[in-house]
């Protein structure tokens, strides 16, 4: 980009929730996370409900600039592995600003991650442009496959998957690296039928450079709590180790030293 395009690109604003100074989760190495507002999605086990509102008193509405010059504040820590990630809410809510961020780090030499769940993605040619023009400053997509099922992920989230499982075959057909990950929750992610199908979805994209299975945690029920709503899993425990490992040899995301490990 010309130097004149940056300084636009600076300007640019999001409405920014909260930023994250030290990730280590969310993308290869140590990472400044910034966690924009909005979602349309309504997961149960969702630990940021506070995101969720296109608007909110509590967020700030920040530049690319402002944004940036936080996160180069800890730039030293983050190795040759580490860069910037964008997460929520969902990120692709504010795509202006995450291309707009995207651009202003890849001039720095500044690797980028897009956490998103897909659920903007469309087909119209307007917005698979803008999310290509994305696509050009992002290094590292993190997707989040909540569930195979369509009917089940729209108990789960209040949305079907086709849009979600269509993007994921975007991403693989655009050649576009990618982690995938899935959240594991007792009575709802975890059916053994759904895993397999999920783990025969994931072999057919390309480019997939991590397959996540992330135990489900009740570290957000006190968000909800906060928020004066009902934690819809509330008494859900944390899958057992032996689910974990269930899921993760269903899916193929078994590691040999974790067959190992399991089976002593």
């Amino acid at each position: 980009m010309t130097d004149t395009n940056i300084e636009e690109a600076k300007k640019v604003t999001g409405l920014i929730h909260s930023t994250e100074s030290f990730g280590s989760v969310d993308g290869p190495g140590v990472r400044f996370i910034v966690f924009m507002q909005g979602c349309q999605m309504r997961c149960k086990y969702c630990h940021n409900p506070d995101t969720w509102a296109l608007k909110n008193e509590k967020a700030t509405t920040r530049t690319v600039e402002d944004v940036m010059d936080e996160a180069l504040r800890f730039r030293g820590f983050w190795g040759e592995k580490g860069g910037i990630t964008v997460s929520g809410g969902e990120a692709m809510l504010q795509i202006d600003f995450v291309i707009a961020l995207f651009q202003y780090a890849k001039s720095l030499g500044i690797h980028t991650t897009l956490d998103t769940s897909a659920r903007p993605f469309r087909t119209d040619e307007y917005i698979t442009s803008r999310i290509d023009e994305l696509l050009d400053v992002t290094d590292l997509v993190l997707l989040d496959l909540k569930e195979i099922d369509s009917k089940r992920h729209k108990v789960l989230t209040g949305h079907p998957n086709e849009n979600i499982l269509e993007f994921a075959r975007y991403l693989s057909d655009k050649g576009q690296a990618m982690w995938i990950r899935h959240v594991l929750v007792p009575g709802e992610t975890d059916i053994d039928e759904d895993l397999e199908k999920l783990g025969e979805f994931v072999k057919t994209l390309d480019n997939v450079l991590k397959f996540e299975i992330l135990p489900y945690h009740t570290m957000g029920e006190f968000k909800w709590r906060e928020l004066g709503w009902k934690y819809p899993l509330a008494g859900v425990k944390p899958p057992t180790k032996e689910r974990v490992s269930n899921a993760k040899s269903i899916m193929g995301t078994e590691t040999y030293q974790e067959y190992l490990e399991r089976i002593r």
